[in-house]
């Protein structure tokens, strides 16, 4: 890998610490909550579903995910779903977003060693309000010289991110966990990637062999193995 970089920019959830697995368990929630309408796979499609339906309007993040339960409850209920039920869906989502910030392995020494040599922002994407408070519940504050809450992490996305660090594509590293969102569309516009895998990957956040084929980025098994490259 080539030294010149001159940012380096961490993904958040699943990068940094827990997320996804708190969405898997509302889910398994949600399903018990509805089983009385269908089994687990039709149950998941129909959620699944929605949430891609409303995806450009609710954005992502657990205030978009609740929005998403409640609705297709009243899809997959035909409109019957009670008020206990409609409540105990939203206690699902306040529920997810009071859980503790769980650091993955290592990530504070981690962060300080990579902040001695280099310019580290946070680049995460998901609700606002949201992402700032794990940002502050996590202690890691310090550690970035910049904070970028993005809408969606496409392309274009992270064009306007590099403009406004006024840097070049090939001084900018991303590190992070999903191929779709955090290596591919930065090594499309000239950046350099290093994918860090973790145990659960979003279907939404799923890519094909050939488009990992196509791509030139660096994978480790753990975020320390970071380290090494740089």
């Amino acid at each position: 890998m080539t030294n010149n970089h001159k940012v380096i920019a961490f993904d958040a959830d699943d990068t940094l610490w827990v997320n996804e697995n708190y969405f898997r368990e509302a889910e398994e929630q949600f399903v018990l909550l509805l089983n009385d309408y269908g089994n687990e796979d039709q149950i998941m499609k129909e959620l699944y579903d929605v949430e891609m339906k409303n995806l450009d309007i609710y954005g992502f993040g657990i205030k978009g995910f609740m929005l998403a339960m409640v609705e297709a409850a009243h899809r997959i209920t035909n409109g019957k779903a009670s008020s206990e039920q409609i409540y105990k869906i939203i206690e699902l989502g306040k529920q997810m977003l009071s859980k503790p910030v769980e650091l993955l392995a290592d990530v504070e020494t981690i962060l300080k060693k990579v902040q001695e040599k280099y310019k580290v922002i946070l680049a995460t994407k998901g609700d606002l309000l949201d992402q700032h408070r794990k940002l502050s519940k996590s202690g890691l504050e310090r550690y970035f010289h910049h904070i970028e809450v993005m809408n969606n992490k496409k392309e274009r996305d992270y064009k306007r991110l590099l403009n406004h660090l006024d840097i070049q594509p090939h001084e900018f590293l991303m590190i992070g966990n999903s191929l779709k969102s955090d290596i591919l569309p930065v090594v499309n516009i000239g950046g350099s990637a290093i994918y860090v895998p973790y145990e659960i990957t979003w279907m939404h956040e799923e890519v094909t062999e050939k488009e990992k084929a196509m791509a030139t980025y660096h994978e480790v098994e753990k975020l320390s193995e970071i380290l090494q490259l740089l």
